[in-house]
């Protein structure tokens, strides 16, 4: 038996229980992992709450990312073995292979020998931010050195990991967020420049920043109606990228902006980098050796004992942090 976080009700924080699993042996090609540490994401809030791309058949598990040590593996593994420190790249589903558990099963496709540096929270607030930020910038987008970047939600995981990507390849990241409380901190964590949506002209500040060209790239996951501002400042032929939908208000089609522009709105889930073998290997050679030069440096928030994992997740719903929050077992 082994404890995992589950949920019999969709609902917040508080839905959430810890109770004891039977684990069965990994199957063929899975491999089996003692956790040492998980992190979270908005997705796990979703699932729970009930409004995620997946429905689960309650009650659920749920989980994208753990960190731990390899406790045995299935047939037909010949990659990893007893004793091994690993991450787990997020698995397609996580109702299929929840992660948020002391003893989970996860393909073995999406196990990674996780760098020796590497701390256990660290290996646990890795992989999604990166891989999602990888995807947009530059496996869709082609983000070139010169060119801006606006990147929404800036203070997030996965905005943090964009504006270091944008600065390892020499582009210039405008960090946006709602107020300028966290304006200090994004400046130090690498933005070129930081815009407070809620306080300031958004699409005049951008055009500013950017000048005449405008902004080729915006990584956005809230949609709603920043939709008008952002592509109101980007460039000819720019991008945005839309990989949420935080905002609870309508999305807006900027029709003539679009025709004017020649702009590609494209919706994009980390899923189009998982389930491609070239792509997926690709990020994460990109990735580890961004670790190993230092350009990428995870920043965790905070970190919570697994008994306190309803805690978590309202820290998580809080947006109060900077960064990744991360669950220590």
């Amino acid at each position: 038996m082994a404890r995992a976080i589950r949920f019999d009700r969709h609902g917040g924080p508080d839905v959430l229980r810890i109770e004891d699993v039977e684990v069965p042996r990994p199957a063929a090609g899975e491999v089996q992992i003692r956790v040492k540490a998980l992190g979270l994401n908005r997705a796990e809030a979703l699932l729970r709450a009930g409004t995620y791309i997946e429905t689960p058949a309650l009650p659920s598990g749920l989980g994208l990312e753990a960190a731990g040590v390899v406790a045995a593996v299935g047939a037909g593994v010949g990659d990893f073995a007893s004793g091994d420190a690993v991450s787990i790249v997020p698995p397609v589903s996580m109702v299929r292979w929840p992660a948020h558990a002391e003893l989970i099963n996860v393909p073995a496709g999406r196990v990674v020998k996780h760098p020796s540096s590497l701390g256990w929270e660290v290996a646990a607030a890795l992989w999604m931010p990166y891989l999602t930020a990888y995807g947009a910038l530059i496996d869709i987008a082609g983000l070139r050195r010169g060119e801006w970047v606006a990147v929404t939600a800036a203070s997030s995981s996965v905005g943090l990991a964009a504006i270091q990507i944008a600065n390892m390849v020499g582009a210039n990241p405008i960090a946006v967020t709602r107020t300028s409380a966290k304006k200090a901190a994004l400046l130090e964590q690498g933005a070129a420049h930081v815009i407070a949506s809620a306080e300031e002209d958004l699409a005049a500040r951008l055009r500013d920043v950017a000048g005449p060209d405008g902004v080729r790239v915006v990584l956005d996951p809230i949609g709603g109606p920043i939709f008008e501002p952002l592509t109101a400042a980007m460039s000819r032929g720019g991008m945005l990228i839309e990989f949420g939908g935080l905002s609870a208000e309508p999305t807006p089609f900027p029709l003539f902006t679009v025709l004017s522009k020649s702009l590609t709105l494209r919706g994009y889930l980390v899923h189009e980098i998982l389930s491609d073998p070239a792509r997926l290997a690709a990020a994460k050679a990109f990735i580890l050796d961004g670790l190993a030069a230092g350009s990428l440096k995870p920043v965790i928030a905070a970190t919570f004992p697994f008994e306190r994992i309803v805690d978590a997740h309202r820290f998580l719903e809080s947006n109060e942090q900077l960064g990744k929050i991360v669950v220590t077992v």
